[in-house]
């Protein structure tokens, strides 16, 4: 998600992207992560990245890495693919093979008129597994990509083997409620401003809090990030306890602390997937 402050850019050790934000990137030249991306889905290879026809869009991805087990991320709100660029190296070099992709409305995925809603997304994933042929796979979604994330544990859990929702919440309460709504004139995104509001509104409409119980079958994971001011901790503990065996874990850092503190946020989730292969 964006912050309030979009001068303010953030750098981490080692990092080659530029950040307007917690959850709004501007990428200058990204690592390239070590894998193979597979033939395209729709296109023809050597055509570029691949992309997906899917649930009535485009969906730009990649697929890298050989592992016998999958990890398929969800990015937050206006944040493209590269959101991830911090955690590439080590999840492929723990051996797991990782899908990664632009939700519709960013990046090089399609973006049709919106509202959109966390529902409509998770249908998104999943007609894009189906298409590639990922079945039994980890699930890790960020802020508006763990709302994504809960919907598809909810409607179509019997994919997974683990869930992890990342700096999110059930639903946004009347903070975080009127801070989106003072969103609406956010300028400088990599995408239109359209495209903007469309997924704007998935993180004002979202709420699981009622189904939360559904979420069963495989272990689960909520993160946070201690400093977390964006959406507060508490509302993601509060999603942590309705949910079912789901258990907790913290990282040093705030809403963006997959990008703050990429190790920490690394080793704090690979450990807690070694514990549960």
């Amino acid at each position: 998600m964006p912050g309030r402050d979009r001068a303010v850019c953030h750098r981490g050790a080692g990092d080659d992207r530029v950040r307007r934000g917690p959850h709004c990137c501007v990428s200058r030249c990204p690592r390239r992560a070590a894998g193979r991306s597979p033939p395209s889905v729709g296109r023809e290879e050597g055509a570029g990245m691949p992309t997906a026809s899917v649930n009535g869009i485009e969906i730009n991805y990649k697929l890298e890495g050989d592992g016998p087990e999958t990890i398929v991320l969800i990015n937050g709100l206006a944040d493209d693919l590269e959101t991830w660029v911090l955690q590439m190296d080590d999840l492929l070099g723990a051996g797991y093979r990782v899908l990664r992709f632009d939700n519709r409305g960013v990046g090089q995925t399609s973006a049709p008129p919106g509202p959109y809603t966390s529902r409509v997304m998770a249908d998104d994933a999943k007609a894009l597994v189906d298409a590639i042929g990922i079945s039994g796979f980890h699930l890790l979604g960020t802020s508006m990509g763990g709302m994504i994330a809960q919907e598809y544990a909810i409607n179509h859990g019997s994919d997974l083997k683990s869930a992890t929702f990342s700096s999110t919440y059930a639903a946004p309460g009347p903070f975080c409620s009127r801070m989106f709504s003072m969103w609406h004139d956010m300028a400088g995104l990599p995408m239109s401003v359209d495209a903007y509001l469309a997924q704007l509104s998935v993180i004002q409409t979202h709420d699981t809090t009622d189904r939360l119980a559904a979420i069963q079958g495989f272990p689960v994971l909520v993160m946070a990030g201690e400093e977390d001011i964006l959406i507060p901790v508490r509302l993601s503990k509060r999603l942590q306890e309705g949910i079912p065996g789901a258990e907790w874990k913290t990282s040093e850092g705030g809403h963006a602390c997959m990008w703050e503190h990429p190790a920490t946020f690394n080793r704090t989730y690979l450990g807690w997937l070694a514990d549960h292969a």
